[in-house]
């Protein structure tokens, strides 16, 4: 059952490319509901959020500590140093029983008004970025599920900006380029699938800049 916002249209590129990965990878069936109409307590079901806007049963530590935008700041700026401001720049970090698995970052085009990947990062900014991801993710003893850590670019460097517990419509740009793109390992995390590595073609892999 993938849950969104009410007023999010069902038809959204992201909300399809989930249920397109849902129904790719099992027989069972895919229901689209708004938060406002999800029904709670269905023997069975596999609840795929797609929105922080969830009905309280459906909350979770995670989903309640991204949704507080500005205590998430503070403790990233008080306990790891990392400044904070609004961003167009998203690390996804595939959060397995394993551990992490870091994918390339996505920019968003503001021109075409649309989303890349791989956007270049040099290892310097890289290897900081990954820390971060590490750090945040043990602090909130989050679960497997795929989790985009949205950035601002300044020229003194990467700013922290909110972290999201679920692919959102920047991970569009991961499809037909990451394998398994991040929807299909948004679904493995969420059914403890294994997933053992992810993988761009070499035709994908110049990166953006």
């Amino acid at each position: 059952m993938i849950i969104v916002e009410p007023e999010q249209p069902l038809d959204a590129p992201h909300i399809q490319a989930m249920r397109a990965a849902i129904a790719a990878a099992t027989e069972r069936s895919v229901r689209l509901l708004p938060s406002s109409l999800a029904l709670v307590g269905e023997p069975n079901a596999v609840y795929c959020p797609l929105t922080l806007e969830l009905p309280s049963a459906l909350q979770t530590p995670v989903s309640q500590a991204c949704q507080d935008v500005t205590g998430l700041r503070r403790w990233v700026e008080d306990t790891l140093g990392y400044p904070s401001g609004r961003g167009d720049l998203w690390l996804p970090v595939v959060l397995t029983a394993r551990g992490p698995l870091y994918a390339e970052a996505i920019t968003r085009d503001v021109a075409t008004d649309s989303y890349r990947q791989p956007f270049h990062l040099s290892d310097d900014r890289r290897q900081p970025l990954y820390r971060l991801a590490y750090e945040l993710l043990a602090h909130l003893d989050a679960p497997p599920s795929v989790y985009l850590l949205q950035l601002a670019r300044q020229e003194s460097g990467l700013y922290f900006d909110r972290l999201w517990p679920f692919p959102t419509a920047s991970a569009i740009a991961s499809q037909g380029v990451q394998t398994p793109d991040l929807f299909a390992c948004h679904w493995r995390c969420l059914t403890k699938e294994p997933i053992l590595d992810l993988y761009i073609p070499g035709r994908y892999a110049t990166a953006f800049p």
